[in-house]
């Protein structure tokens, strides 16, 4: 357990970097976790800027969510945390952003469409618009509940992104894709009237991503 538990630490410090780097957070914003081989959960810490955490820093949870192990408290959204892992035992990894274009339409109450581009239909699918909650309250979950089923990426209405995903490496890509598409309709809509993939096409994708999905996950790589 040791040498995984530090693997999730790394892993963990890492996708704050990228998050950052990537101009997907500012300040303190934003929050990642990885669900551990034994239900216990690693959480990034409430008020510290994710671009800029040490492994140490890092909150270890037990299977109810609470503080096992370290020296802050763990996001003020972990409750959201726990309903996705509560709800999907296929999930291992949420991360959650306020990445501009993806927080622009879901301030704007707009949903993106998911039969634009192939590779949001093949590794993302739908991307849920949530009705808003106020951070940090049992009310993100409830307004989570309808969608957590079959769906992997959610805007969360004047708030931000989350993904989830079998490992923490297909959240993060989630994440990233989502937020490319974002930005890619977004200029799209621009230019005039937005072409969609032809609906025989648009099928033929979603099976491929159901059947890929139905297929055991592959180990998370290690980091170098």
């Amino acid at each position: 357990m040791t040498n995984q538990l530090e693997n999730a630490r790394q892993r963990l410090v890492e996708t704050g970097q990228k998050l950052y780097a990537k101009g997907f957070l500012a300040g303190s914003d934003g929050n990642s976790s990885i669900r551990l081989p034994d239900e216990q959960f690693l959480i990034t810490p409430s008020g510290l800027a994710k671009g800029e955490l040490a492994p140490e820093d890092l909150v270890l949870l037990d299977s109810h969510f609470v503080k096992v192990e370290g020296r802050y408290q763990p996001s003020s959204e972990y409750k959201m945390h726990q309903f996705v892992y509560s709800n999907r035992p296929d999930i291992s990894a949420c991360v959650h952003s306020h990445a501009p274009y993806c927080t622009a339409f879901a301030t704007a109450g707009r949903e993106l469409p998911d039969n634009i581009l192939p590779e949001t239909v093949l590794f993302v699918g739908r991307i849920c618009l949530t009705e808003y909650a106020p951070p940090g309250t049992d009310a993100v979950a409830k307004t989570l509940k309808p969608f957590t089923g079959e769906n992997n990426a959610f805007l969360l209405r004047n708030h931000g992104l989350l993904t989830i995903g079998r490992n923490l490496q297909e959240a993060f890509w989630r994440h990233e894709t989502v937020e490319h598409f974002a930005r890619i309709y977004f200029l799209a809509c621009q230019l005039g009237e937005v072409g969609s993939i032809p609906k025989e096409d648009f099928q033929r994708l979603t099976r491929m991503r159901n059947s890929m999905q139905a297929t055991p996950d592959n180990p998370e790589p290690k980091p170098k």
